[in-house]
């Protein structure tokens, strides 16, 4: 049997041990939608605090309260460590580190390239790999799979590695982790196969795209296109404002128009973990070619 087929067989039986690095708005919500599954589920993070209160059943995340962690804590199905060395134990490791930017808004990548040290110094064959971190396009292939490839082992045969944009939207009762489409693009066809398997076990919706660079712009499109239009109609309401205009009244108007428009409301700006960052990520590949 391949590496392919053993953890393949190890994800549709559920019996796939899930490790997550990072354990903030991205990847509890995620560890807990893995723990509902029924997959044993390891959080690792380097907060003690952060460690130390989950393993009491206690949630810092609005979107997880603890009436939802609690049960999977109690079940065994969840536990946080800060000792990396358990990533040997992993069938498969999603890394959602921050990603933030320099002072100079150049993409911070420290936090990718400590947590991929860790994983590749632990890494075994038939492990899945998949960063869901925000990033420019090519990092995945470029300065993850590097380093994970220096352990000898060959990726598509030994270990497999995707990129899978992360898309929670914290506080929307509607949209959560479990029912927002999943995006995923594997190094190679078997990487994404089992990229996508993985996510089907749990999430409702799984959308395989051709490769690693293709899920990385998605996210970038996706909050580039809403920062524009966040900025495009804040632009609107001032100049309705000084005319005189009841904004509120042209949007829901135009609102009407059944195609080639989509209404956007005024408000405070741009904010937010992904919307002032994620464009100049973009600007970052497009600025190298």
């Amino acid at each position: 049997m391949t590496h392919k087929e053993a953890l393949l067989e190890k994800i549709l039986s559920k019996k796939a041990v899930a490790g997550i690095v990072g354990l903030g708005y991205v990847g509890l919500p995620l560890a807990v939608e893995f723990g509902r599954a029924g997959f044993s589920v390891v959080g690792f993070d380097v907060i003690e605090e952060k460690i130390s209160q989950l393993n009491q059943g206690k949630s810092y995340i609005q979107d997880v309260p603890d009436t939802v962690i609690a049960p999977l804590v109690e079940k065994g199905l969840f536990k946080a460590t800060n000792d990396f060395s358990k990533l040997a134990e992993m069938d498969t490791i999603n890394i959602c580190v921050p990603t933030p930017l320099r002072k100079t808004k150049d993409p911070d990548m420290s936090f990718i390239v400590s947590s991929t040290e860790q994983i590749a110094k632990y890494l075994r064959p038939g492990t899945l790999v998949i960063l869901e971190s925000t990033t420019y396009p090519g990092t995945t292939d470029e300065l993850v799979l590097p380093m994970l490839e220096k352990s000898g082992l060959k990726v598509g045969e030994d270990f497999f590695v995707c990129f899978s944009p992360e898309r929670v939207d914290p506080g929307n009762a509607k949209y959560q982790t479990r029912n927002i489409p999943k995006v995923v693009g594997g190094i190679t066809p078997a990487c994404t196969e089992l990229g996508a398997a993985f996510y089907a076990q749990s999430l409702d919706t799984v959308v395989p795209v051709t490769s690693t660079s293709v899920a990385e712009m998605v996210k970038l499109l996706e909050n580039t296109f809403r920062m524009i239009n966040i900025g495009l109609v804040n632009e609107m309401a001032m100049m309705c404002d000084r005319m005189g205009i009841n904004v509120w009244e042209v949007i829901d108007a135009a609102a009407t128009k059944p195609f080639g428009f989509m209404p956007f409301y005024p408000g405070p700006g741009l904010g937010g973990h992904c919307i002032p960052v994620d464009p100049f990520y973009a600007r970052h590949r497009g600025s190298l070619h």
